[in-house]
């Protein structure tokens, strides 16, 4: 379900995080890597999802709220 994609890279970026944030008995987070195999599936499930909710496509096609979604995770990643 497109929901389910749409939550799957922000739910995954919480859990990378949660292990860079909790520290050890040194004070110290844990090195994460985070991979990403596919965004347009991310970019893709945000335009069904949108669809659902019966927002109007922009003139490409993609949600209105594209830019605020994909800057929210460029955000949470650097």
């Amino acid at each position: 379900p497109p929901g389910n994609r749409l939550r799957v890279a922000l739910t995954g970026l919480t859990m990378a995080e949660y292990f860079r944030d909790e520290k050890d008995e040194n004070g110290k987070g844990k090195d994460v890597l985070l991979f990403v195999d596919n965004i347009y599936r991310y970019t893709l499930a945000g335009t069904e999802v949108s669809a659902l909710l019966g927002r109007m496509p922009s003139a490409v096609g993609y949600q209105p709220t594209l830019a605020e979604e994909m800057g929210v995770l460029q955000e949470r990643i650097t």
